[in-house]
């Protein structure tokens, strides 16, 4: 399928990483807990553009670029890892009362798409990470060029709405539970933040 070798693989691949926790599946889970579905599918359109602009970059080369010169790759991951350290602290000074506050005052969409967009967007691991992985799946014999990577780059934003939309849906149902209890709410906004805050750290001394 359009130079795709062993399709089925790669769609199971794909869902493998996708379910794999990360700095960007943890934002949208954050965005949905908060202010429900809209932002959750918001947070997930983010994070999808983000990968769609990692996904170009690695097609047109750039991610040998990144590795060729440290300086610049360092530059783009320490502003990815402040990033990540700033949500994080934000995730852990989250009070009940003040959460009420802001989502009467920004738009659960506008805001969410940004923050996934930018969190994704500011992890340069991530082009390195297509440019080695979408070879592992490219018939040389079958080859299509652009619209190979293009064909790869659509299942990869296929997959991406489809499993996290459902995640966004199913935690959206329990939010509820979570929302009745603030010590439950609490602990998760404090975990979340903890976990940005890990992330953004190992992401600066690897």
């Amino acid at each position: 399928m359009f130079g795709i070798t062993n399709y089925p693989g790669f769609v199971i691949a794909v869902l493998v990483f996708l379910a794999i926790p990360g700095p960007g599946l943890l934002a949208i889970f954050g965005a949905t807990g908060k202010q429900g579905v809209r932002a959750g599918f918001a947070s997930t359109l983010g994070t999808m553009v983000g990968d769609w602009v990692h996904m170009l970059l690695a097609g047109i080369g750039v991610a040998a670029l990144l590795e060729a010169n440290p300086v610049a790759f360092k530059a783009v991951q320490y502003a990815g890892a402040a990033y990540l350290i700033y949500i994080g602290i934000g995730l852990l000074r989250t009070r009940q009362a003040a959460t009420n506050s802001v989502s009467a005052a920004v738009s659960p969409g506008g805001y969410y798409f940004r923050r996934s967009f930018l969190i994704t967007l500011l992890n340069p691991k991530a082009i390195v990470f297509y440019m080695a992985f979408f070879p592992l799946f490219i018939d040389p014999a079958q080859h299509h060029g652009a619209l190979t990577l293009l064909a790869m780059a659509a299942t990869v934003s296929l997959i991406t709405i489809l499993f996290c939309f459902s995640c966004v849906v199913a935690l959206n149902a329990m939010a509820g539970k979570f929302k009745k209890n603030p010590r439950i709410s609490k602990i998760a906004h404090r975990a979340a933040g903890l976990f940005l805050i890990g992330f953004g750290i190992k992401l600066t001394i690897q």
